[in-house]
Order: structure tokens, then sequence, then C-alpha cells
């Protein structure tokens, strides 16, 4: 187990995807966001089963920096109620981790 999270999220749009991943990398709260989509989501919301396309959002951080991410997503984010799922990385490359790790923070 590491200290290493990826943090999901989804967006409306790509432009939104690339706002929100610019913020996270340029505060230091992520060292990467991959930005993936169009995917096509199906939800309930407020008792109706919705269909969206979005755009899924893979950020790479650490687990101090995971609440950080929460804050900034919430801020940035247009959506009423953002996605903001939290994933353990149990284990990688020691190099690519260690590369998260420094440039993630200070």
């Amino acid at each position: 187990m590491t200290d290493k999270k990826i943090v999901l999220t989804t967006v409306g749009s790509r432009d939104e995807g690339q706002k929100i991943a610019r913020a996270l990398v340029e505060r230091r709260l992520a060292a990467c966001v991959n930005i993936s989509g169009p995917i096509e989501s199906i939800y309930r919301w407020k008792g109706a089963v919705e269909k969206a396309q979005e755009w899924l959002l893979l950020v790479k951080t650490t687990a101090d920096a995971v609440g950080g991410v929460g804050d900034a997503i919430r801020e940035i984010h247009s959506y009423a109620l953002s996605e903001c799922v939290v994933l353990p990385i149990e284990g990688g490359s020691d190099e690519y981790l260690a590369w998260v790790g420094e440039n993630v923070g200070n």
C-alpha cells in the first residue's frame, strides 16, 4: 500500500475537464490528470433516471492532498453535486509513484 491516491470525477464537457485538470496540476494538488471521454453515464437524479455524455477525470495525487483536490473540484465544478471518489493505489512502478509524490505539494 502507498500513500498515493486516484480521485475520480466526471464533468459535462471536455473544456470543463481541462479547466479542472489544469487548476489541480497548477495548484500542485495533482501530479497528473487524465481526461477520458466522452463516456455515457446513466444515473438517478431527483427521482428520475437520467442519461448524459460526460468526461471522466483520473486525478493522480497523494493522501495528504486529497482534501484539497475535493475542495478544488467543488469550487470549480459546474454540477450541483460533483462526484469525488477516492481510490487507493496499492502498488505500481516505484519511479512513477515517486514522481507523483515529487509533483504534489510544496
